[in-house]
């Protein structure tokens, strides 16, 4: 595994010459697919493993014992790709004072499961303590979405994925009646949960009140500007286009970004039909042109755009002058990471920031399966292969 990822800034962004690297804070987990701190600790970092467990890295030092502990309850994928297991993971608002974490699963019965958890301390939570909000049966064994986020607004975003196979087959994207192809937003504060009245849905018949926005292939990762509260999703493609969706803060909701009328801004349902009324397209697009199949098998595809997107953030920290306001993100089966800015509604200054460099054996790093931000507001990169890099600046 690559030890330092290397991203070259260009003079103009930063008015002199700057390099960026990324430094391996802990290594060793099995699966990682997302990180993030604790809510007022950037030195506390938690570790989302695939197969049912979060730990801990606590200074720079990874803690034996997790934080929490439900591989029993959940799918442990065996085989490359299985895109099943524990997903997401979000703190409460209020986590300081009453303790409770969400996660989103996939059981050994083929169920999607969103849970509360309460913790015994900041390094251990009760895993007796589940409260099912929802569980939703999935038609098939992939597109399960699956992160999580509270927005500025204090309600829970959810995505979640068409439902699986090729194409969307259901049609879920373009149904308002299910869940599947939707992000959503839930109130946890009530039992099960509640559906904000402000929901674009909420109260409408043969719509699902809980719905966002729709119009999603598998929005793997999403996130909040924390400092505008826009909103970013990266969308999964099918075969030729991978997109990031903007939505601005204040918006209504009920975006359709139109799946599986459109990959990205191209036709896909039918071939050759203009685009209907109303659809939004992405703030960016690229090529899915990276063969899926050699990275499940470890080939590099490092000449490839890519061919699975992974949603990040906007910078907001302190550390890394000049990055302010950028949205940094990348792709699972390249490596390539990316970052642009927002004005007027527009993506600019669109830059690949992604060097190869002869370390580690000439391995490098390929499997981005997510990014993650601190208390600080500092940037995290997951490498699929078990390492946790924090990105930063080199003068």
């Amino acid at each position: 595994m690559k030890k330092i990822i290397l991203l070259i800034i260009p003079f103009f962004l930063f008015g002199q010459s700057a390099t960026l690297s990324s430094k391996l804070i802990a290594d060793g987990f099995k699966k990682p697919l997302f990180v993030t701190s604790h809510p007022e600790d950037a030195n506390l970092l938690y570790v989302v493993e695939q197969g049912g467990r979060i730990k801990i890295i606590n200074n720079g030092k990874a803690a034996v014992t997790p934080f929490l502990d439900i591989d029993k309850r959940v799918v442990n994928p065996n085989r490359p790709g299985d895109e099943r297991g524990l997903l997401g993971f979000a703190f409460h608002p209020n986590y300081a004072k009453n303790g409770k974490f969400y996660v989103n699963y996939m059981n050994n019965d083929g169920y999607t499961v969103v849970s509360e958890f309460s913790v015994k301390s900041n390094k251990k939570a009760d895993h007796t303590s589940e409260r099912i909000l929802f569980d939703l049966e999935q038609p098939y064994r992939n597109h399960n979405g699956g992160h999580m986020e509270f927005g500025p607004d204090g309600y829970l975003y959810i995505s979640i994925g068409d439902g699986g196979k090729a194409g969307d087959p259901l049609n879920a994207g373009q149904d308002l009646n299910t869940l599947f192809g939707k992000v959503i937003r839930i109130d946890v504060n009530t039992h099960p949960y509640g559906i904000p009245k402000s929901n674009p849905y909420y109260g409408q018949k043969d719509k699902r009140g809980e719905v966002w926005a729709w119009g999603f292939r598998n929005v793997w990762r999403f996130s909040f500007d924390r400092k505008t509260g826009d909103i970013y999703y990266g969308d999964v493609g099918q075969n030729k286009w991978e997109e990031v969706n903007y939505e601005p803060a204040g918006s209504p909701g009920g975006v359709n970004y139109g799946w599986r009328l459109m990959e990205a801004s191209h036709c896909y349902n039918p071939k050759n039909k203009k685009p209907k009324d109303g659809l939004t397209m992405p703030i960016i697009e690229y090529p899915n042109d990276a063969n899926y199949m050699v990275v499940l098998g470890g080939g590099s595809q490092a000449d490839a755009e890519g061919c699975s997107v992974t949603g990040g953030y906007v910078y907001r920290g302190k550390e890394i002058t000049g990055l302010q306001g950028y949205y940094l993100f990348g792709d699972y089966c390249s490596g390539n990471i990316w970052t642009f800015k927002v004005l007027n509604g527009k993506a600019v200054e669109f830059e690949n920031r992604t060097e190869e460099i002869n370390l580690a054996n000439g391995e490098f790093t390929t499997y981005i399966s997510s990014f993650g931000v601190d208390a600080n507001g500092e940037l995290y990169i997951v490498e699929y292969n078990g390492g946790i890099y924090k990105l930063i600046q080199d003068n």
